[in-house]
């Protein structure tokens, strides 16, 4: 069977679908010809990953407003411009939306974008969706008349439950939370009391899900990656991932790429890890414009298997390269030509490994 190798999530949009959101955004189009480029755009991604020997597909996020607010689109109690801004080091920003009255229900699921997706292939198809915790972020801190915070986690844990259930009985490979806000949150606050409490919060989704099904469900951590750019990688791992092993989960998705001292990290990782769960180191960094050889990637998997048991061993991207829609930092041939030299890589690795 070799190493397990699965991709983060998003893939940079066709040019003539990042044209479409915004001629949609603009009115010039409508909902019919967006969602024929977007169909498009699903269907054309998941052949491009099955020609290249991908064992495990993704839509790439090609029909995502952005891997954060996919729930939120449409949704009419919003107010876009309250809600927290998140820093890049570059100085650009993304604002979050602050919540303007309850009840709080997600207006759409991750498991519509995993339907569509396995239209298109009889491969497994992973499916990612935001972790409750990001989400928690939308309440705002004066509060909301009539919906206190008790009632809004309540139901912010009961929305979680069903998109992720919803992608598991739709068939999903692999269901990963996608916890970006885990680092920064270590930014906003340095004690770890703010990264306790959203830990606390996606066990409490995670609890309610039996052992079998949370060996199909994952944690993805890294330091942001939008238009080549990081909002927390100053942050030390060694205050995150002890935490980060606290997690309920099956599997961990930890970007490592593109960290300045992987051999560190790996060690990190192997003191934390638990039994019975898989790690997929990062082995691909979508930030550098630099394509990995396979060699390179050969040489980063047999380096965690020197800290990692193999046999709880994966290989990912350290990021989704587009994790919004409008990110064209990163073309899409050269995602393509990354997440191959991944596979390539892996099964280097695999081979040397004899496993």
């Amino acid at each position: 069977m070799g190493i397990p190798t699965e991709a983060i999530g998003s893939i940079p949009r066709p040019a003539s679908l990042v044209a479409a959101v915004a001629r949609h955004a603009q009115g010039l189009i409508g909902e019919e010809e967006l969602a024929d480029r977007q169909a498009a755009a699903v269907a054309d991604t998941i052949a491009r990953l099955e020609r290249i020997g991908s064992p495990v597909l993704v839509d790439g996020e090609q029909s995502k407003p952005s891997f954060l607010t996919y729930p939120l689109e449409g949704l009419e109690s919003l107010d876009p411009a309250a809600g927290p801004v998140i820093p890049f080091a570059d100085g650009h920003t993304r604002q979050l939306p602050a919540l303007t009255k309850g009840p709080f229900r997600y207006h759409r699921r991750a498991e519509t974008y995993l339907k569509e997706a396995l239209k298109h292939t009889e491969r497994p198809v992973k499916q990612a969706v935001i972790a409750p915790s990001a989400l928690s972020l939308l309440y705002p801190p004066a509060g909301i008349a009539g919906y206190p915070p008790k009632v809004f986690f309540d139901d912010l844990v009961a929305e979680a439950e069903a998109d992720i259930r919803g992608c598991l009985e739709a068939g999903a490979h692999a269901v990963q939370l996608d916890f970006t806000e885990g680092r920064l949150s270590l930014k906003l606050d340095p004690s770890g009391g703010l990264l306790d409490d959203l830990v606390a919060l996606n066990n409490r989704v995670l609890s309610r899900f039996t052992e079998a099904e949370r060996a199909r469900i994952g944690v993805h951590t890294c330091p942001g990656g939008d238009w080549d750019s990081t909002h927390s990688a100053d942050i030390d791992y060694a205050d995150l991932l002890p935490k980060l092993f606290q997690l309920k989960a099956g599997n961990f998705y930890i970007q490592l790429a593109g960290e300045p001292d992987p051999e560190r990290s790996l060690r990190l990782i192997a003191e934390h890890l638990t039994p019975g769960s898989r790690v997929f180191v990062g082995v691909t960094d979508p930030i550098d414009p630099v394509v990995e050889t396979p060699e390179t990637v050969r040489d980063r998997v047999l380096a965690a298997a020197r800290h990692i048991p193999v046999e709880q061993l994966g290989t990912c991207d350290d990021c989704g390269f587009a994790p919004f829609a409008d990110d064209t930092s990163t073309t899409r041939e050269t995602a393509f030509a990354k997440i191959e030299a991944r596979l390539r890589g892996t099964a280097l690795a695999s081979e040397a490994l004899g496993f």
